[in-house]
C-alpha cells in the first residue's frame, strides 16, 4: 500500500501531514510506503527520518487543474499510489474536483463533496448552524473596503477578522478591522469575514464521518496553550459529551466524508458552546487522537480501501500534548536535488 499525504509544513503554523503519518505508520496494521507531497522544498516534514520514503513538489493550488492532476500521475506513475490525502484547506476543492479522474488512475481518496463543503464553509457557516440549532458567532461578509465603512457602526468591539481560509485576528478598533482586511485580502482573497467576539476559553473536536451521517470517531480537546497566530501548541483530551454531541449533529447534518475539525469558544458567562468554524480536514494535533485511542488517519485509509469500521466508543482523557521546536539538520546537496529534480 503507497500512500501519499500532503501538508508536510511542520513549523510555527503547522500543517496535519506529519501527525497523520505518524498515525499511518503506528497502527500496526499499516505496510508499505509513505509518499511525501509538498508546495515548498523548506516543509520540514520532506527531512524528517522515519516519515516518508520519498517526497515530491507538487504545484500550489493556483496553478489550476491541469497542472495539479499532471504531476499526480506523472508520480503516479514511479509509485503507484494507492491513496492520497489531502490534508489542506486551500487544496480541498482541487483534489475534490480530480476525484473521479484519479480514480481513474487507481488512486483512492475519501473526500467530502463540493457540495459538503462549500456547506462548512466560514461564509456559509452562520446560515447553516442556526438552522439546525447550533450556536454560532454572527457574521458578516467582507467583499471591498466600502463594505466595512457602512458596517462600522454595527461592530461592537472587540470584533474577529477571518480570512476565506487561513488566520484570524481580533479588532479592537476600526483601524485594526482594516488592516487585518488588507493583510487577509491580499493572502487569501475575499470575501472576509467579519465575526461577533465571544469571549471564553477554546476547545476543538477531531471527528471522522463515513459519508452516511455516522460518526466514526471524534475526540475532544482544551487547550492549554495558544500562540499568537491562534494555534494550540499545547491542549488536552478530555470528556465532555455536549462537545461530541455536537459533532455528531454536524456530521449527521453534511453527511460528512473524511475528517473534520471544530473550534469551539465556550462563553464565559453562560457556559454555552458556540462554533466558531469548522475546518474540512483533519487537524495539526490529530495525533493526539491516536495517542487516546482512536487512530482517525488510519480509520480514513480503511474507508478509503471501502471497508467497514467499527465507530470506536471511548478514548483516554487527560492525555497532554506539547509541541516543540527542534533543528534538523540535513545537506544542502539535499534541499538542491529537491529543488532542481522535484523529488528526494
Amino acid at each position: 500500500m503507497n500512500i501519499a499525504v500532503t501538508g508536510l509544513n511542520a513549523h510555527d503554523n503547522p500543517g496535519p501531514g506529519v501527525p497523520v503519518i505518524r498515525s499511518i505508520l503506528e497502527s500496526g496494521e499499516f505496510t508499505g510506503r509513505i509518499i511525501g507531497l509538498a508546495y515548498d522544498s523548506l516543509e520540514p516534514g520532506i527531512y524528517l527520518e522515519n516519515i516518508a520514503a520519498k517526497s515530491y513538489m507538487i504545484p500550489y493550488p493556483s496553478a489550476g487543474l491541469d497542472a495539479l492532476y499532471d504531476r499526480i500521475a506523472a508520480i503516479h506513475s514511479k509509485e503507484h499510489i494507492d491513496v492520497i490525502i489531502p490534508t489542506l484547506d486551500s487544496e480541498l476543492y482541487g483534489f475534490v474536483k480530480l476525484a473521479d479522474k484519479l480514480r481513474a488512475l487507481g488512486i483512492r481518496t475519501f473526500l467530502p463533496t463540493f457540495d459538503q463543503l462549500n456547506l462548512r464553509a466560514k461564509d456559509k457557516l452562520f446560515d447553516f448552524c442556526s438552522s439546525h440549532g447550533v450556536k454560532v458567532p454572527k457574521n458578516h461578509l467582507i467583499t471591498t473596503a466600502h463594505d466595512l465603512y457602512m458596517l462600522q457602526e454595527k461592530f461592537e468591539y472587540p470584533i474577529v477578522v477571518k480570512g476565506i481560509f487561513y488566520e484570524a485576528s481580533v479588532a479592537h478598533s476600526f483601524n485594526d478591522v482594516m488592516t487585518a482586511f488588507e493583510k487577509f485580502r491580499a493572502k487569501w482573497g475575499l470575501p472576509i469575514i467579519i465575526q461577533e467576539y465571544v469571549g471564553g476559553d477554546e476547545f476543538n473536536v477531531v471527528a471522522l464521518g463515513d459519508g452516511t451521517g455516522a460518526t466514526v470517531g471524534a475526540v475532544a480537546m482544551r487547550k492549554l496553550y495558544i500562540t499568537d497566530k491562534g494555534k494550540g501548541w499545547a491542549g488536552v483530551s478530555i470528556d465532555d459529551k455536549k462537545l461530541i454531541e455536537l459533532a455528531q449533529i454536524m456530521m449527521q447534518k453534511l453527511q460528512w466524508r473524511s475528517g473534520m475539525e471544530l473550534e469551539f469558544m465556550k462563553e464565559k458567562e453562560t457556559g454555552e458552546y458556540y462554533l466558531l468554524e469548522i475546518n474540512p480536514r483533519f487537524p495539526a494535533w490529530v495525533y493526539l487522537a491516536t495517542a487516546t485511542g482512536q487512530n482517525l488517519p488510519y480509520a480514513l485509509v480503511k474507508l478509503a480501501y471501502g471497508e467497514r469500521v467499527a465507530p470506536f466508543t471511548k478514548y483516554d482523557v487527560g492525555t497532554i500534548f506539547v509541541r516543540y521546536s527542534w533543528d534538523m539538520i540535513t545537506k544542502i546537496s539535499e534541499f538542491e536535488k529537491l529543488a532542481m529534480t522535484g523529488e528526494r
